[in-house]
């Protein structure tokens, strides 16, 4: 059998199967359909500071091959989290990650400290994808200093390896991308949800009560590819491939665009077993074409490699 390990800067998976923050809940939520001690990672729903009830619903609606969610960042709070959720996860065998969301600097500078120093977290991953109100609102991972300082920030607080989730709703993701490796990031994960919205012809109104969300599944997997294989041919740094990932064909293309591992998000609602079938097939993948370890095929698809 192939060697599945993987590795994102210091640190290292089991293998490159990950389950996309947002997706999979706190970790538990899909024990019934298989051990998640399986997955190369769990990235947990993400944390703010205080508890959020998130938006009002309807928060979600389906698209030809996607999904577009609003959900508003619904969750416990580090608080709830440090205390006493953390608990529960004790038992999984899988590297834990905590996703975290502020909206100062100062806010994800603490959440980095608060939820590093949680026994079973294995890395943070920082969500730039929101609105920084100390700068009119505008997405923390819109501009290179922006992205610069926040990852400085939390990498300087965090005792874990610091991953910075980027948003691809940006003319250069290069440019962002190198940013957060310059300031410090282990890895970068590529890509956050495309600003997306839906309208009801019949009420003619939008879908959403938000009006805009996050689209994901199918429908951007080759943009989401594309931005994988730009990040990795300039950088040649540490990547977990995200964007419509469906089956472990779509995971393996990911891997030879540049990405050192991979991101279950949407998928998950479609088949909660979706992580143990890729991982399944990520193997079958690597034994009918005799690859001994799955990390030979990271950037493979770039000729001049």
């Amino acid at each position: 059998m192939a060697d599945l390990s993987a590795r994102i800067g210091s640190l290292c998976l089991k293998n490159p199967v990950t389950v996309a923050s947002g997706t999979f809940g706190y970790g538990l939520e899909f024990a019934e359909f298989y051990d998640p001690s399986i997955l190369g990672a769990i990235f947990l729903k993400g944390l703010t500071l205080l508890p959020r009830a998130g938006n009002e619903i309807p928060r979600l609606v389906e698209t030809p091959s996607g999904l577009i969610n609003s959900i508003g960042l619904q969750n416990i709070g580090i608080d709830e989290f440090a205390a006493r959720k953390w608990r529960e996860l004790e038992d999984i065998d899988s590297a834990i990650c905590v996703n975290i969301s502020g909206t100062t600097v100062g806010e994800y500078e603490e959440l980095a400290d608060r939820a590093s120093r949680v026994p079973i977290v294995r890395a943070i991953e920082v969500n730039v994808s929101c609105p920084n109100i100390s700068h009119g609102g505008v997405e923390f991972g819109r501009t290179p200093a922006m992205v610069r300082e926040i990852t400085a920030k939390c990498a300087a607080a965090s005792r874990v390896p610091v991953l910075v989730k980027l948003t691809p709703n940006i003319s250069d993701i290069v440019e962002i991308a190198a940013a957060a490796m310059e300031a410090g990031a282990a890895g970068v994960t590529l890509v956050n949800t495309f600003l997306a919205m839906a309208i009801d012809a019949e009420k003619r109104r939008p879908v959403l009560s938000n009006v805009m969300g996050g689209l994901s599944g199918p429908a951007i997997k080759p943009i989401a590819l594309r931005m994988v294989w730009q990040v990795w041919r300039a950088l040649r740094c540490p990547i977990i491939g995200m964007g419509g990932i469906m089956t472990g064909t779509d995971a393996i293309e990911f891997m030879l665009a540049g990405a050192s591992a991979i991101s279950v998000g949407t998928a998950n609602f479609v088949n909660p077993a979706a992580g143990r079938d890729i991982l399944s097939e990520i193997g079958g993948y690597c034994e009918r074409h005799g690859i001994n370890r799955v990390s030979e095929l990271i950037g493979a698809a770039h000729h001049d490699k």
